[in-house]
């Protein structure tokens, strides 16, 4: 019985965490833009470096 009442504990101080985690991300406008992450993946932020060997084909 005593190991259900320290998994609930245990369970709490992790459920208490990630709400205090989520509550920073919202207060520091972590979900603030929704639209570039969308569209990121369409676009070549970095060039490609000439500098690799290819790979045969």
């Amino acid at each position: 019985m005593s190991a259900i009442f320290l998994l609930i504990g245990i369970s709490l101080v992790v459920a208490v965490g990630f709400l205090i985690a989520f509550l920073w991300a919202v207060k520091t406008n972590q979900y603030e833009d929704d639209y570039t992450p969308s569209v990121r993946m369409l676009f070549n932020d970095t060039p490609p470096d000439n500098n690799e060997p290819t790979k045969p084909e």
